[in-house]
């Protein structure tokens, strides 16, 4: 069963996709295992944490127990969400999307994507043996089409703003058949990376750390990482939540600028987090409120220079990534973090 995430209306897993009053779905439960294993196989991917897991059928590549590694030059520590089979974290909720889309006896799929997002869910389509259209901004990188096209899925280029993509996307779902794999959308995607923190904590034999420092663009990790901490919590495998702290991209960043105001030169290197108006905003800013979190906007320069930094040391990143340790140093000279306390950063993408 799936519940309006503001009007409270239930519905069944198989349709719709949001809400009549036009709100995102979320499961109406959330399951808890009674007690923590011992260890993890660690060779079933995301599925290690299948208790956590609303659906019953699997799909894997190998995604998941990503390495969590010493940055000392950043006073923290690195989850190198980057070392999926896809190349980005995306690939956790693929993988249960795609297994949520098996379990309604969908045969084709839709998303809308500038990239990370529809190549890992053209893939998992492909393993799961499903029809998948990604719909793509026209201006998308020319390498992620080409890899996206390589699964078999039809992509089809949408001319106009990252928002004309994903209208074109819900238009052909309310006008077919097809299931919408939306990793905006579709509580199966935030189930999946959920499972980000359930690994962080068991890394860390089992404890949180002060703040955890992600991209924020539609908010797919940063309320995975806000849920599965929480769901931790709720289990009795943890004693706290840490604060979840977002870094946007100047120009598209509603969240740090309702807290911060609007400021700064547009951000075009961190394409990864172009989103102005995310379908899950109002849950972002409780998953800020509720965990003391907070939000800031990365301007191109300190992008660039993070990147290159990033590079300079190993880190083989996308942009996009390099707005969470520009934000780190951010968090620090604003006091939100202080020098001392213990972060994790989510490296999320590879460099293509």
């Amino acid at each position: 069963m799936r519940i309006c995430s503001v009007c409270d209306r239930e519905y069944p897993r198989e349709e719709p996709w949001r809400c009549s009053c036009g709100e995102p779905l979320d499961y109406a439960t959330q399951p808890l295992p009674e007690e923590r294993p011992a260890r993890f196989s660690r060779a079933s991917g995301v599925w290690d944490f299948a208790e956590f897991l609303p659906m019953a059928k699997r799909v894997s590549l190998g995604e998941g127990w990503t390495p969590l590694v010493d940055a000392p030059g950043w006073d923290a520590a690195f989850k190198l969400e980057y070392l999926h089979p896809t190349g980005s974290f995306k690939d956790r909720g693929a993988a249960t999307v795609i297994a949520e889309a098996l379990e309604v006896g969908a045969d084709r799929v839709l998303e809308d994507s500038s990239g990370n997002a529809g190549l890992a869910v053209a893939s998992y389509a492909a393993r799961a043996g499903l029809d998948a259209e990604i719909y793509v901004p026209a201006g998308a990188k020319e390498a992620k089409r080409r890899r996206i096209e390589h699964t078999g899925a039809d992509v089809v280029p949408v001319e106009g703003s990252r928002e004309a993509v994903t209208a074109a996307c819900i238009d052909a779902v309310e006008n077919g058949a097809d299931w919408y794999a939306s990793h905006a959308w579709n509580p199966a995607f935030f189930a999946g990376t959920a499972t980000a923190a359930y690994e962080i904590a068991a890394q860390r034999n089992w404890t949180v750390p002060d703040a955890v420092v992600t991209p924020l663009g539609h908010g797919t990790l940063f309320l995975g990482l806000y849920r599965g901490f929480r769901a931790l919590e709720q289990a009795g495998w943890t004693e706290s939540v840490p604060r979840i702290l977002g870094a946007q991209a100047t120009r598209y960043s509603p969240i740090a600028d309702g807290q911060n105001g609007t400021g700064g030169d547009r951000n075009d290197l961190a394409d990864g987090i172009h989103i102005r108006d995310p379908p899950r905003g109002h849950q972002i800013r409780q998953a800020i409120e509720e965990t003391d979190g907070a939000a800031v906007a990365v301007s191109a320069a300190a992008t660039e220079r993070e990147h290159d930094r990033l590079a300079a040391s190993g880190f083989h990143v996308e942009p996009t990534c390099a707005t969470a340790t520009a934000a780190l140093t951010q968090f620090r000279k604003r006091g939100e973090l202080q020098d001392d306390e213990d972060v994790v950063v989510a490296l999320t993408g590879r460099n293509s």
